[in-house]
């Protein structure tokens, strides 16, 4: 994947030849990373405030995150194939660019409408910003030397995605900031990221000459969203079992289908279909899927669990979910230093599956009654599995692709890990809603049935019989949660063990197209 046109006058890429290169380099994809990831789970302890200050339900409460997620995902593919036309070093910036505009329009949001249109331009930038980080690291490291950086890059989007609650806990918490700051705070960041771009990122000049499957793409958006939003209305707008249902789902698959049959015969498609033919990338591909539904659908409603569910302030809640960050970090930077020294990469994904399995099987035990510390520990063991996890898959993928794939592997992956979270998210919380409207309609008298738009609850004024349920309910529902995407992550592990291990690369992405092209006369 590259930037500018190919030819007998193109230099050769040169390779970065010491870490603090490398550091100084992706310094700028880090930080930008780091402040797009945040953005999907921020929100997540400040969630209760926002939408009880802007009169929102617990059905609204899953689409302020699940909207950023949803624009994310299926903007991903584009990004990855742009990357092929275009500076990536200017699509970054664009993307960033994109995402502060988003921020901005967020922190000022006067109502639940404003703010959700709000969170779609936050994720078409998360979508660039995710998609070509990865890409860039393919490119300008080999695939050997890749693991320690790969481990690095995994903390920061894990971190990102687990800090978020605590550092937006803190936020809220705090009497000048408020929750408007949740989203204000990532327009200085992001803003620092462009400019640390501008002055730390040089790519190599190479480009191939291809074109954008629009169609291809229109058609992957558009059928992606309709069954994600299906995903999130069903249980509370209308039936799982409803002629809605029907319709949306009826209408996502047709369209995808569709998106097959064109991408199938596009010249340059934008995900293409040769790459399912590689096992180790159709394996991770269904990995990181499952993963992300696993990571994202577990770590989001567990801020709500510790605040309503134990009654726990915004920063407390954040606070109780640093064993899973701390858990994440070191088994991902620990990994990927590992893997670099020793070329062996297997053995930490499928440990990685089978931790991940059992830190989401003991959550599922959780209860009101449950230890924190207790609770801690299976956090830190779904942390550490989800670390071993992750960015491997990536790197694995791309160390098995020609390096002309490396672009459309990498965003495929991506998407899918994406599509996962946003599955978890909408699904698993749509499961929740209507699981937490039922059982309180059930255990007190006269509470309203629709559907799972229960308000969220303001547990400082209902008396204490009733505040006792309320957390009991809340409770149970976000273990049965657990308990229904333990075996998603199973699917995971399986995924990861029909993987074959292959020996790591020593060549860079670019240093590979560029030996590629020579080899076939371009």
């Amino acid at each position: 994947m590259s930037d500018t046109t190919t030819g007998p006058t193109t230099p050769a890429p040169r390779q970065l030849t010491n870490r603090r290169e490398v550091l100084q380099a992706i310094s700028g994809l880090m930080l930008g990373m780091f402040v797009a990831v945040l953005a999907g789970t921020i929100v997540a302890n400040a969630l209760p405030r926002i939408i009880n200050d802007l009169n929102g339900s617990q059905s609204v409460y899953t689409w302020v995150i699940t909207t950023e997620l949803l624009a994310m995902t299926a903007t991903v593919p584009l990004w990855g194939k742009m990357a092929d036309l275009y500076s990536r070093k200017l699509l970054i910036q664009a993307s960033l660019g994109m995402f502060a505009l988003g921020s901005l329009l967020a922190g000022i949001s006067p109502n639940i409408e404003f703010l959700i249109v709000s969170r779609i331009a936050q994720g078409i930038g998360a979508g660039g910003i995710t998609a070509l980080a990865t890409i860039v690291m393919a490119a300008i490291i080999p695939p050997r030397e890749l693991g320690r950086y790969a481990g690095i890059f995994g903390a920061v989007f894990g971190v990102g995605t687990v800090a978020g609650p605590l550092i937006g806990g803190v936020i809220v918490d705090t009497s000048w900031l408020g929750w408007r700051w949740c989203f204000l705070i990532g327009v200085p960041f992001t803003l620092a990221s462009i400019i640390l771009l501008q002055k730390t990122l040089n790519l190599p000049t190479i480009r191939k000459q291809v074109t954008i499957d629009w169609l291809g793409a229109a058609l992957i958006v558009t059928g992606v969203s309709t069954l994600l939003i299906w995903s999130s209305l069903a249980g509370n707008t209308f039936d799982w079992a409803s002629g809605w249902t029907a319709a949306l789902v009826t209408a996502g698959i047709a369209l995808l289908a569709l998106a097959i049959l064109v991408e199938s015969r596009a010249a340059d498609p934008v995900v293409p279909l040769s790459i399912f033919g590689n096992r180790t990338v159709a394996m991770a591909v269904i990995a990181s899927a499952f993963v992300g539904t696993a990571m994202f659908g577990g770590t989001v409603f567990l801020s709500q669990f510790f605040q309503i569910g134990h009654g726990m302030s915004p920063t407390e809640a954040g606070l109780l979910s640093l064993p899973l960050v701390f858990g994440l970090l070191i088994s991902s930077t620990v990994a990927g230093q590992l893997i670099s020294k020793h070329g062996k990469w297997k053995t930490y994904l499928v440990s990685g599956g089978v931790i991940t399995v059992a830190g989401m099987a003991l959550l599922a035990t959780i209860s009101t009654d449950t230890s924190l510390v207790l609770i801690g520990v299976y956090m830190a063991l779904f942390g550490i599995g989800i670390g071993l996890l992750m960015q491997n898959l990536v790197l694995v993928a791309q160390n098995d692709v020609p390096a002309k794939d490396l672009g459309a592997t990498t965003s495929t992956i991506t998407f899918f890990r994406s599509l996962g979270g946003a599955i978890g998210v909408s699904a698993l919380g749509a499961v929740l809603a209507n699981r937490i409207s039922s059982d309180l309609a059930e255990r007190i008298p006269g509470t309203p049935t629709t559907g799972g738009s229960t308000e969220v609850p303001d547990l400082s004024v209902l008396p204490d019989p009733i505040r006792l349920i309320v957390q009991d309910v809340y409770s149970t529902a976000t273990a049965h949660l657990f308990l229904i995407a333990t075996p998603i992550a199973a699917v995971a592990l399986i995924a990861v063990l029909l993987i074959k291990e292959k020996p790591l690369k020593t060549q860079s992405g670019d240093e590979r197209l560029a030996a590629e092209l020579a080899a076939s006369g371009h």
